[in-house]
């Protein structure tokens, strides 16, 4: 399964109603095919299984081959031999994700991380590539570039290139209430919210075979969600943070849909 970002969209948002309720778009054959392969340790399939993973979605053969393609065209994917695997922007995504499971944090001690730009005249590309980086990192922009979050997770290699070369780093800490900064610097109450309709989504799905289609988006939606998950420190946290119980959920329902799309693509 993968996750939304910048350069990677899966063109499948998720919303949640006032009620609670989960609302998620279907995905594209582009979408199905990311999913697969970001899901697939290695990450790499013949074409005929990423086709039969397509009719699932009632997604013609032609089209899943025509998104093929276009993605080895676009450098997402890279083809030997009938076989499709993901390049290394998409291998680092990968790895980001799988992270997204099971963070790596370390005790945390009061600090926060900050980044300030100290770059001039930054190119466009550059100042993406920077944005980037820090939604990966978990970072939030507390003002025009200014970049900061708890110094709760384990971090290697400390800071990426893209990073050190355009910031200048520091550690300290808030005067304010830093549960009150770290709810002004990301949505909590709404990624609780969302966390548990998927819980719920989850767990309304039943064993066995069956809607294995609709399995695949949710748990592609899990995924999405997890990478969005701040992992803030404890004490940061509104009550009842569902960040922990979603991702045990996961891991139990995902044991179950691996096997049953794997005998269906037959791999």
């Amino acid at each position: 399964m993968d996750a939304t970002d910048s350069t990677d969209s899966v063109d499948s948002v998720d919303s949640v109603d006032s009620a609670g309720s989960l609302a998620l778009r279907p995905l594209t054959a582009r979408s199905v095919v990311l999913s697969t392969l970001l899901g697939h340790h290695p990450p790499a399939l013949p074409a005929r299984a990423l086709v039969r993973v397509g009719e699932l979605f009632g997604t013609a053969e032609g089209t899943v081959r025509t998104a093929l393609t276009r993605m080895v065209a676009g450098g997402d994917l890279e083809q030997r031999d009938g076989t499709y695997r993901l390049t290394e922007r998409l291998l680092d995504r990968q790895a980001r994700q799988d992270d997204s499971r099971a963070p790596r944090t370390r005790a945390w001690s009061g600090g926060w991380e900050i980044a300030v730009v100290t770059a001039e005249r930054r190119p466009a590309p550059e100042r993406a590539a920077l944005r980037q980086a820090m939604a990966a990192l978990r970072l939030a922009e507390l003002r025009e570039g200014c970049w900061t979050r708890p110094a709760n997770l384990v971090r290697d290699p400390a800071w990426p290139p893209v990073v050190a070369g355009q910031c200048a780093l520091f550690t300290g800490a808030p005067e304010e209430d830093p549960a009150a900064l770290a709810a002004g610097l990301w949505d909590l109450t709404g990624w609780a919210r969302r966390a548990r309709a998927l819980e719920a989504a989850l767990e309304a799905l039943p064993g066995g075979p069956d809607r294995l289609a609709e399995r695949f988006t949710v748990s592609a939606a899990v995924l999405r969600h997890l990478l969005a998950d701040p992992v803030l420190p404890a004490p940061l946290l509104p009550a009842d943070w569902p960040g922990e119980r979603l991702r045990e959920r996961y891991e139990d329902f995902d044991r179950d849909f691996r096997t049953l799309l794997l005998r269906h693509i037959g791999v």
